[in-house]
């Protein structure tokens, strides 16, 4: 049990050095928090760059309150838009701007470059990264739609 507990705190001391490196990197350069990004992340992998608010808020493991407090400043600053469903009044899209899409371009690289300085040689290879994101696939971890990760 101590080896779970062990591993457990490990995971959340990592957790938290990468969302302070990936905030300052985003934040920094182009305003945002990684957990903007991730937003805008998965608004931009959606078919026509929009999803409902309550898909959002299960793809991001967020409520339906959490994801609407954090479209608010984005939408403030235009890159998201909210959308109306024509058929049914209950339903709301978030929807990202053309200025987001542009902008989302910007920080994917930012974070690309981010994520490849903290995986960078001697202490990762190939290998390590794709057993490290299988592991983390295992715990309930999601990373980019549609991508399987490096194989081993």
């Amino acid at each position: 049990m101590t080896d779970a507990l062990d591993a457990s705190l490990r995971l959340i001391r990592a957790q938290a050095t990468l969302v302070r490196r990936f905030d300052a990197r985003l934040g920094g350069l182009h305003g945002v928090s990684l957990a903007d990004f991730t937003l805008l992340l998965r608004l931009g992998q959606a078919p026509g760059s929009r999803m409902r608010r309550v898909d959002l808020a299960e793809a991001l493991g967020l409520t339906a309150s959490g994801v609407t407090r954090a479209l608010a400043p984005l939408e403030r600053i235009g890159l998201v838009s909210r959308e109306p469903d024509a058929r049914d009044a209950r339903v709301a899209y978030a929807s990202l701007t053309g200025t987001g899409r542009r902008l989302l371009a910007e920080m994917r690289g930012t974070a690309e470059e981010t994520a490849a300085e903290l995986f960078a040689a001697p202490g990762w290879n190939a290998q390590d990264v794709g057993q490290l994101s299988g592991l983390l696939t295992r715990l309930g971890g999601t990373g980019l739609p549609g991508y399987g990760g490096p194989t081993p």
